[in-house]
């Protein structure tokens, strides 16, 4: 019966196992010795599960293993053959108290999920790490996985001799012993665990660099206490491993937190571990952090980068008390402990650390995704109904994330930060190593603040979409204000309280644009509410929403609007600009704005902004509004005005800044599809010109030569010779991802074809895949029309073979996304929505994942098309 498809566990199925099962504890050994080797594709696994339940009961443990070698329950041994049923192990007649021993066979995974491996082209070296969640520990390990039967976990890893091994425990003696299962090996074991999750257990294996280091802290009582650190990183990039940095901020967020929730760090040590191939950001496997290796910058970094570091740093560290001291009971929750990590990476970066613009960028980029996320037609309140996993893998979102820390940030001005601080600390101190859900954290809050919780709950958290705020004006010829409202268009119909502030803006020293006066707003949950404060006012730029205090897209009054549009770059604040740079874009989304006209804002007022990471995210909305949100007949004059800007700002900018690195790689993906730049390209890359200061490390080296083979004229023998050359020499993990790319990127039918049979065949990993889909994307839309009735006629099969995380990656980025309007056509009668339409009434009992995703791309490509269909042309 291995050939079930039982993967899915249902909420239903979890609560209900849920009810008969508490778990004891696991010990867990895994033999990891043959993994350099790769011709063998598995892994010998044994796990040992203590829990009681009620007497004869029958439930299963999880399990997704190539083979189940034994399984033991309470000393009679079973036939696999019988119990084992696709990805579970049945266990029958249960006594009250259990003892469980599997053994079995898992698989290294190529895909990110599970145990991955993976072989660094540099220099032949294996390493493994573990990525779990939602429900991926049963790859490894035999377990009852979901969040709320929390254990206490003793890890045993046998591994070649000379390799680091970490886990979630303290390791056991100084240094591992010779181990029995294989000759040569050696055997590491780590201390038991406190309760968790499954989900956040982790082991890394591998020849790792390795740092250490020691936090200590000294509480108020005159106790102390001592933490040991440490950082890993693959060997090849240890040089690029900026340990005294992220010492640093590991030791500001230590203080900050333990200080901020009075409840000192509750693991016995915190390590942290840059990884190959990572499908997240980071996951805070308590002890033992991950994060993609994209945070050592070979290439050099921006501040804006540092910062976005420094952010997810301390988000997951934060994630040590929302989340892993306290968990939530199921998915439904997730932002429970995403949306509070979310808010307290930007709080803990602007309190404890340099990085006093977080709170900006969160507003310029992350906000952004979450009202993107929140305008499709598959949007969800930030609790969301999350039936089984399938749902909860889609629900890692920008509604979860973005918006339920913005939320939250509303939250804060509604009951003021005190009160909230002092319900995080009371929610630690009831359910400290055990689960709490919305109920749970509604009533610290209301304990702690007297407030209505309950009312601002159900609007705030309770009901989806992104409500918009604008103000009504009368001016008089003067410009002065004769009456003004705050209007609320709610969102998905829904009309919520708000507490905000409006900016007024008027011409200071040096011309710039000045903050005069606020005004602090609260708005009820109702469509308008005058605001008489501004009566009189001549300003001519009016913010809502001054600091950003809360959730809502702003439309700006036509005066305000004019301003923003010829002055953006003389606003004195950041946030401010930031603000209004968010303004702008959403209304070019919604077409409201002509593309051209954001365009013409960023040639204006972009290259004068001085925060590298609003500059970027312009940069990045400019790129997105001449390649989707205009109409094909004006692209190629905004695309090649747009990039001669960039040049030429490129070569004058002073070396070695971040401005200059932000407008290399600008050039690079605006290069993409416009050739006219292509032989000074290929002479910096090839040593024939230069730019003093810019760092042309392997990124950036490959994103031009990505650049010059999507835009050459068909098959080119000596851009062919290049680019052998520089993969050639450049045997590195972004050589090999950047190499993959190019190849799919050249236009012509050849590359085209080698490059979809690579992404539909099995052999790529999750970062190739994803690379050699972004090449495959790019060149003349003729080139891709064969494919696109091929890639609706594979969807189920993808679907079925691949893991959600490898088939989401195949059906997102394969949307044939990239789709013009003819003039005087009707933008939900193209060809592609129609295909999509087709394909979802044709397939309505299709899963509901995937039906989910095709849902959203084509609400994404109607909102592009709409775009085109509205702009002057």
């Amino acid at each position: 019966m291995a050939g079930v498809r039982n993967e899915n566990l249902s909420r239903r199925e979890a609560a209900d196992r849920s009810a008969l099962i508490a778990v004891e504890d696991y010990e867990v050994l895994l033999d990891l010795s043959a993994a350099p080797d790769p011709a063998v594709g598995t892994f010998p696994t044994t796990t040992t599960v203590r829990f009681r339940a009620e007497e004869g009961a029958q439930s299963f443990l999880d399990l997704v293993a190539a083979t189940v070698e034994s399984v033991v329950v309470n000393g009679t041994e079973l036939n696999p053959d019988d119990v084992v049923e696709g990805a579970r192990v049945r266990l029958p007649s249960l006594a009250a108290h259990n003892e469980v021993t599997v053994v079995a066979r898992g698989r290294y995974s190529r895909s990110g999920e599970g145990l991955h491996r993976f072989t660094d082209p540099a220099d032949g070296a294996v390493y493994l790490y573990t990525q779990y969640e939602p429900a991926d520990a049963r790859r490894v390990f035999a377990c009852f996985d979901q969040p709320d039967l929390k254990a206490s976990f003793r890890f045993a890893v046998v591994a070649p001799h000379g390799w680091e091994v970490s886990s979630n425990g303290v390791r056991m003696a100084a240094a591992p012993e010779p181990a029995a299962e294989r000759a040569g090996a050696v055997r590491h074991a780590f201390s038991a665990t406190e309760r968790i999750s499954t989900y956040i257990t982790a082991v890394l294996a591998g020849p790792y660099a390795r740092v250490t280091g020691e936090w200590r802290h000294a509480f108020e009582d005159g106790s102390r206490m001592s933490v040991p650190l440490a950082l890993y990183c693959r060997a090849s990039l240890a040089e690029h491993l900026d340990a005294r940095e992220l010492f640093d901020l590991t030791r500001q967020g230590l203080t900050f937190f333990t200080e901020l929730f009075g409840r000192p760090y509750p693991f016995g040590k915190y390590e942290q571990a840059f990884v190959p191939e990572y499908n997240l950001g980071a996951m805070e496997n308590p002890g033992l952090v991950t994060f993609t290796e994209e945070y050592l910058f070979p290439d050099g970094a921006t501040r804006a980068q540092l910062q976005g570091r420094a952010n997810t740093l301390m988000h997951e560290m934060s994630h040590m008390w929302f989340g892993d001291l306290v968990t939530m009971p199921w998915w439904d929750d997730l932002w429970l402990k995403e949306s509070f990590a979310e808010f307290m990476g930007a709080h803990a970066s602007v309190r404890a650390t340099d990085f006093e613009e977080a709170w900006i960028a969160f507003a310029d980029r992350r906000k952004a995704w979450a009202y993107r996320q929140d305008q499709l037609p598959t949007t969800h309140p930030v609790v969301a109904d999350v039936p089984d996993l399938e749902a909860a893998k889609q629900n890692f979102d920008g509604i979860t994330y973005a918006k339920g820390a913005a939320v939250l940030k509303q939250l804060v001005a509604f009951v003021g930060y005190g009160p909230f601080v002092a319900a995080c600390r009371e929610l630690f101190r009831r359910h400290a190593w055990g689960c709490a859900g919305l109920e749970d954290f509604l009533a610290v809050l209301a304990e702690a603040s007297g407030r209505d919780v309950r009312g601002w709950a159900d609007a705030w958290l309770g009901t989806a979409g992104v409500a918009t705020l604008s103000l009504d004006l009368a001016r008089d010829d003067d410009g002065a204000v004769g009456f003004a409202a705050l209007l609320q268009e709610p969102g998905s119909g829904v009309l919520r309280p708000h507490r905000l502030l409006l900016g007024s803006y008027e011409r200071g020293p040096g011309d710039l644009l000045v903050r005069t006066g606020t005004v602090e707003v609260d708005l009820p949950a109702a469509a308008s509410v005058e605001i008489p404060e501004l009566v009189g006012s001549t300003a001519p730029l009016m913010l809502v929403n001054e600091e950003d205090l809360t959730y809502a897209k702003v439309r700006l009054d036509p005066v305000s609007l004019a301003t923003a549009l010829s002055s953006l770059s003389s606003v004195e604040d950041g946030m401010a600009r930031a603000q209004l740079w968010s303004a702008l874009w959403n209304a070019a989304r919604d077409a409201e704005l002509d593309p051209s006209d954001f365009v013409g804002a960023v040639l204006d007022h972009g290259f004068d902004e001085p925060l590298a990471g609003v500059f970027a995210t312009a940069g990045d909305r400019a790129v997105e509004a001449v390649e989707r949100l205009a109409p094909r007949a004006a692209r190629a004059r905004l695309r090649g005005r747009l990039l001669d800007a960039v040049v030429r700002e490129l070569r004058a900018a002073d070396p070695g800044g971040d401005r200059q690195l932000a407008l290399a790689r600008l050039a690079a993906r605006l290069a993409r599809r416009d050739g006219g730049h292509a032989a000074w390209l290929r002479d910096l890359l090839e040593g024939r010109a230069a730019l003093p200061g810019l760092p042309l490390g392997p990124e950036l080296r490959w994103a031009l030569w990505t650049a010059l083979a999507a835009t050459a004229a068909g098959e080119d023998p000596a851009l062919t010779a290049a680019l052998e050359r520089e993969q050639a020499a450049d045997r590195t993990r972004t050589g090999r991802l950047g190499a993959a790319r190019t190849r799919a990127a050249v236009p012509t039918p050849q590359a085209k074809a080698a490059a979809w049979a690579a992404i539909t065949g099995e052999e790529l990993s999750n970062d190739l895949l994803t690379a050699t889909i972004t090449g495959f994307r790019l060149g003349p839309p003729e080139l891709l029309e064969p494919y696109r009735e091929r890639y609706f006629a594979m969807l189920e099969e993808v679907w079925a073979q691949r893991s959600i995380g490898m088939a989401t990656r195949l059906v997102e980025g394969l949307y044939p996304s990239d789709a013009d309007l003819e003039p005087g056509h009707d933008s939900a009668r193209h060809p592609v929505v129609a295909r999509t339409e087709l394909w979802l009434t044709n397939h309505a009992g299709a899963p509901a994942a995937l039906r989910r995703i095709l849902v959203e791309e084509r609400d994404h490509l109607l909102r592009a098309l709409r775009a085109q269909a509205s702009a002057r042309g």
